[in-house]
């Protein structure tokens, strides 16, 4: 792990220089001076948290995800709904699924009583994300910070903005592409479901009547299909959850992408990026066979999504509670 996280730091000495300053106004050392402590406060919540919900760190980086992609990484994901703010919470890629909002508030309740009005929840966001694939055993990166949080939300855009698991490639890359990024960062982005879960709801088609056959996805291994047919009955159990990566489901690796080549992909949106044939597939054999290479590319991808757009300077404000605008 340690020989991993060292390529990761070499590698993102030249990320840092294509994404600093200059492009988005981010910086790694943003609070040096006026908050110094923000990772290590950061890093101790999420540590918590994760002692009792292993799930946790793949839901943070889940909700750094739906962030970025709808207007730019400006937290606004984390407003509730309010007279003013249709909340994004409730959009469908979002309602009953994006999780973690207590740690988010516990990180910011704690950056607030050190370092009161300083650190965006935008930024709270970017450096959990960093914390959990640290401590799931993935690289570690230097995050840029300086984002300011939104003071509106845009459940439309929610809608329609964010990949669904049940789209194809195409459609995936896409909206990817909308907001700036490639196919090398689908792939390596989507090695985020190396960890966490997902609910029978988002795959149950899959296992039993895919694309209004009757029968099972084709491209899924059949001892898989059987083994996920036992937790994901054919109605009911909406909200059962299964491993997105049955093989390491708890850690940070490559194994999400073994488990495609072995069409063992929980989610359609995994296993079309080998499956169907395209410029994925080569990618998901590059990362299946170097986790070095993996780990270099999903660094360089969380940089460039946590770069969409961001507010800085004095455009947004830093909230001093993430569900809320401040005055409201």
């Amino acid at each position: 792990m340690g020989s991993n996280k060292g390529v990761g730091l070499v590698f993102l000495g030249l990320v840092v220089g294509f994404f600093g300053v200059g492009r988005a106004q981010l910086s790694a050392t943003f609070y040096d001076t006026t908050c110094p402590n923000v990772i290590s406060i950061v890093r101790n919540v999420v540590q918590q948290a994760a002692q009792s919900d292993a799930r946790i760190g793949a839901s943070l980086i889940r909700l750094h995800f739906h962030d970025c992609f709808v207007d730019g990484c400006d937290g606004s994901l984390l407003l509730d709904n309010s007279s003013s703010i249709v909340s994004e919470k409730d959009a469908v890629p979002n309602s009953g699924s994006v999780r973690g909002f207590p740690v988010v508030d516990n990180i910011k309740a704690d950056l607030e009583s050190q370092c009161p009005g300083i650190v965006s929840c935008a930024d709270i966001l970017a450096i959990a994300s960093e914390v959990s694939v640290v401590l799931a055993g993935g690289p570690s990166w230097s995050v840029l910070l300086g984002r300011r949080d939104g003071t509106t939300a845009n459940k439309d855009a929610a809608n329609n903005n964010l990949p669904s698991p049940f789209e194809g490639i195409s459609n995936i890359s896409t909206k990817f592409s909308n907001v700036g990024l490639d196919t090398t960062d689908v792939v390596a982005l989507s090695g985020a479901h190396t960890f966490g879960r997902a609910q029978c709801q988002f795959f149950r088609d899959r296992l039993y009547n895919f694309s209004g056959s009757g029968a099972a996805d084709p491209t899924m291994n059949s001892s898989y299909v059987t083994t996920l047919q036992g937790s994901c009955p054919q109605s009911g159990g909406d909200t059962t959850l299964s491993d997105l990566d049955p093989t390491t489901p708890d850690g940070f690796d490559n194994a999400y992408f073994t488990n495609l080549e072995s069409n063992r992909g929980l989610l359609q949106s995994d296993q079309e990026l080998f499956s169907t044939s395209g410029a994925t597939v080569s990618i998901v054999q590059n990362y299946a066979s170097n986790q070095s290479a993996f780990f270099e590319s999903f660094v360089k991808s969380m940089i460039k999504m946590g770069n969409i757009s961001p507010l800085t300077g004095t455009n947004g404000q830093i909230r001093t509670n993430c569900s809320r605008v401040n005055g409201s």
